[in-house]
């Protein structure tokens, strides 16, 4: 017996990449990149509520460059992911659908999070 000969489904084969596809692959990436990033700030409420001896070392931690790149990865994740939501949102409107309206939203997510996470920063650090 014979297989039935079935359609093979498109793969990057067959599509071009373009910025929305690589947006939708990063969308999901910082999905991920904010689950574990969880995991610190529960790390630092919980050391919060021990007392300080134990918020010392998580602020020690998070205070040195390595620990600083981690959360600065973690705000642009928390602010692009917002805004990819946010798109998408728009998206199931049946809203932005057009090639040119779908660049715009996907430029609009991609510069907006760069732009939210540096003004979160300049506002830490001026503070």
């Amino acid at each position: 017996m014979s297989k039935p000969h079935r359609p093979l489904s498109p793969h990057l084969q067959v599509y071009k990449p373009s910025l929305t596809m690589a947006m939708s692959i990063i969308h999901r990436i910082t999905g991920v990149g904010l689950y574990l990033g969880m995991v610190v700030v529960t790390w630092w409420l919980v050391a919060a509520a021990l007392g300080p001896d134990q918020l010392d070392v998580v602020n020690a931690v998070l205070g040195h460059w390595l620990g600083q790149l981690v959360l600065l990865g973690f705000t642009w994740a928390l602010f692009h992911h917002m805004l990819g939501g946010i798109r998408h949102f728009v998206w199931d409107t049946g809203k932005g659908l057009e090639p040119e309206a779908r660049i715009a939203l996907t430029w609009f997510t991609l510069v907006g999070g760069l732009v939210l996470t540096g003004l979160t920063w300049l506002t830490l650090v001026w503070m």
